[in-house]
């Protein structure tokens, strides 16, 4: 379990998304951080009090890094959580639609899933270490989906966007192996938000059921208290947002 201490501090990455900007404000109320970080491509959108916003493009490594360097005087980092993604609408220069068929498939918006899914947040993990390397325990939670798993996937379609949450997933169960070496208390979870009512999941919501379409407020909330469950001898961890979990 985690620590209750305040010794530590939390990152969010993409701040200003629905899902974040909930987490931002609980990880603030719950006074277990001494601070709390968001990290934007526009600092100035975000608002929620006690914050502290920096810049970082997360399509760019040099980014990355600068972002780092920035909060690394502040210390150890027990929390680092990356809701970048997307699933459609304009990225990288291109209109992504989930695809139907694969006549739909186009090399363009398979690299631009992959460019926003998947290398941003290994970018990330690449350069997160000296934040949470340390005789602390700290957790890094990336969000995939439920239809990154290879194993659960009977429904087909949407090409790009599993491909890229597959790769996601398989870097994750990599990246966990070294920093096991390397870094031995870092945990990592793979987590399925459910669909969430936000901006992402807008357009494919008609045959979502009430009772399954969540607010912001209550996947963060679960989140958050899943994470103070998890055994790190069994990490990296792919749950979803009732903390069951889904096959690899």
């Amino acid at each position: 379990m985690q620590s209750s201490t305040t010794h530590s501090h939390a990152l969010v990455i993409g701040a200003t998304g629905g899902i974040a900007r909930q987490l931002l404000e609980q990880l603030i109320a719950s006074g277990r951080y001494k601070k709390v970080f968001g990290v934007t491509r526009s600092p100035d959108r975000g608002d929620v009090a006690g914050v502290e916003y920096l810049y970082a493009d997360s399509q760019s490594e040099q980014s990355i890094q600068a972002a780092v360097q920035h909060v690394l005087p502040f210390g150890h980092f027990g929390l680092v959580i990356c809701c970048i993604g997307a699933l459609s609408g304009h990225q990288n220069g291109v209109e992504l639609s989930p695809e139907k068929r694969l006549e739909d498939i186009t090399s363009e918006q398979l690299q631009s899933y992959l460019l926003t899914n998947t290398i941003g947040p290994m970018l990330w993990i690449k350069h997160l270490m000296p934040l949470v390397k340390g005789a602390s325990k700290s957790q890094i939670v990336l969000f995939t989906a439920r239809v990154g798993s290879i194993s659960d996937n009977k429904l087909g379609g949407w090409y790009g966007y599993r491909a890229s949450k597959a790769a996601l997933n398989m870097l994750i169960k990599t990246a966990q192996v070294e920093y096991q070496r390397r870094a031995k208390n870092v945990e990592f979870v793979s987590y399925h938000p459910g669909t969430v009512d936000t901006k992402l999941s807008k357009p494919f919501q008609a045959n979502v059921p009430k009772e399954k379409l969540f607010n912001a407020e209550f996947t963060a909330k679960q989140l958050l208290t899943h994470l103070q469950t998890l055994n790190i001898e069994q990490s990296p961890h792919y749950i979803d947002w009732n903390n069951q979990p889904i096959q690899w």
